[in-house]
């Protein structure tokens, strides 16, 4: 048995935590071969924070979730500078997307991380998806991989590396993998047709790393999901499409496979069946070395052979040396300062019908659906303030999920909402409002349904929830 065992297990483990600063136990663990870190909002990730990570153990992959849009976690406070996968699919430039990976990889380097966990190379196939919809660059699997090559070439030629997911395919799906466990119901051919091409492209695009989804997928494996099974990530992603990278889990406290197995036996299988890295997305001290000690446990007994750990270690290893050998490329993103890419992004990215034009401030309606569990709760929908900026005095309503309309005065109402596509009780409160005020304006920040009614009602998607977003919808509707 090997010497260094508890450090192979160490570094195959890539946990988040709850501190603002790295709590005493995590340089502890890094300077004992911890390999990874995952970095939330909570956190507040920058540079200081990467440093104290890095003086302890220099080699640290230190990963956030940073897609653009919606899912941010340097900029959430504010909104992302960038719009997300699907208004960059809407545009459908890829040398624009490629910009924008390029910057979002800039971000990253100048605060010295490692890893995106990004981009999402989901087929949004279904309409009702709760947890992908927006950060899909789109419906078909041509657009999706054309984009996800380009948003890998963007991030890797700012020297971060780049993370396709969530394989083999999280588009198809009605149910939350934080919440229960979705199944994908489609054939082996159609999945083969629909959900593999962008993984394929993005292996082809030497994207270093691929994020596996808590999935069931009958047709690839019935039993079990797909972060758990060798058919799924051994013979399909490995043996079949070639993949060598680093394969790392998505977070496994999410409810999809901690409703069935323990932090331990989720790592155990999950490195078993051909996963290199296990992402702990809330850790503590104690789960911590549990997860270490369960993968020991594992080679000891014979469940997991130390080939397969020590391989799964280097595989790790081999994205921080990457990481390290990319330093003249962060260099010259540094330098490579493309301020308005974002905003010129959002703004070709709007889908507008009606005429409506605000000369003075609106009540504006938020109406308010749950964003995915994926997206960090203190995000804010931001086009309230985007048009108090331009037009002093605008004034605000919230409505819960499922209530009614507040009563209209005289001032021009805009109706912001996201996903009205998914909400039939979001679809009948536009109704609502266009019947009281013909001349409503609504806003759909998400996967939009089709325009309201009426001959005086306006309609403007901004395919997506970013700060630039909110910027070019308010700046068209004070045009």
């Amino acid at each position: 048995m090997s010497a260094d065992l508890y450090r192979l297990a160490l570094a195959v483990l890539q946990p988040g935590y709850e501190e603002t600063t790295a709590p005493d136990w995590l340089r502890r663990a890094l300077g004992e071969g911890l390999g990874g870190a995952v970095l939330f909002a909570r956190n507040r990730p920058d540079a200081g924070h990467v440093r104290a990570l890095r003086a302890e153990n220099p080699g640290v992959v230190v990963a956030v979730d940073e897609e653009g849009g919606a899912v941010t976690r340097l900029e959430v406070a504010a909104g992302s500078s960038f719009p997300g996968n699907r208004a960059l699919g809407v545009i459908d430039d890829v040398a624009l997307t490629e910009r924008v990976g390029r910057q979002i990889g800039r971000m990253l380097a100048e605060a010295d991380i490692t890893l995106n966990y990004a981009p999402s190379a989901d087929v949004n196939a279904d309409p009702a998806n709760p947890v992908i919809g927006v950060r899909s660059f789109g419906p078909t699997a041509d657009l999706v991989a054309r984009h996800t090559v380009a948003y890998v070439h963007g991030v890797q030629g700012a020297g971060v590396a780049a993370c396709a997911k969530h394989f083999p395919g999280h588009g198809d799906t009605a149910t939350d993998s934080h919440l229960a466990l979705p199944t994908v119901h489609a054939s082996g051919q159609v999945l083969a047709e629909r959900d593999l091409p962008p993984f394929r492209a993005a292996i082809r695009a030497g994207v270093r790393a691929i994020m596996c989804g808590h999935l069931l997928v009958p047709a690839l494996d019935p039993e079990l999901p797909a972060t758990l099974s060798r058919a799924i990530l051994t013979d399909l992603l490995r043996d079949g499409l070639g993949f060598d990278g680093m394969l790392v889990t998505d977070a496994i406290e999410m409810r999809a496979v901690a409703a069935r197995f323990t932090p331990g036996e989720i790592a155990v299988r999950a490195l078993a069946a051909g996963a290199d890295a296990i992402c702990a997305g809330l850790t503590t001290e104690r789960t911590l070395y549990e997860l270490r000690d369960a993968i020991v446990a594992a080679v000891r007994e014979g469940v997991l052979p130390e080939e397969r750990l020590a391989q799964a270690a280097a595989r790790v290893r081999a994205v921080s040396d990457w990481y390290g050998e990319q330093a003249a490329l962060r260099e010259k993103a540094r330098a490579d300062a493309d301020p308005g890419v974002g905003l010129d992004a959002a703004r070709a990215a709007l889908t507008t019908s009606g005429t409506g034009r605000l000369t003075r401030p609106p009540l504006v309606v938020e109406v308010n659906t749950r964003f995915s569990q994926a997206v960090d709760p203190a995000m804010p929908a931001g086009l309230t303030a985007a048009l108090a900026e331009l037009l002093p005095g605008t004034a605000r309503a919230r409505l819960a999920e499922e209530g009614e309309l507040p009563p209209f005065d005289d001032r021009p109402v805009v109706l912001v909402v996201h996903d009205a596509a998914r909400h039939a009780w979001v679809r009948e409160r536009v109704a609502q409002a266009v019947r009281v005020r013909p001349d409503v304006i609504v806003v759909d920040t998400g996967v939009p349904a089709d325009p309201p009614a009426g001959p005086h009602a306006t309609h403007v998607a901004t395919h997506g929830v970013s700060r630039v977003s909110a910027r070019a919808a308010a700046e068209w509707l004070v045009r």
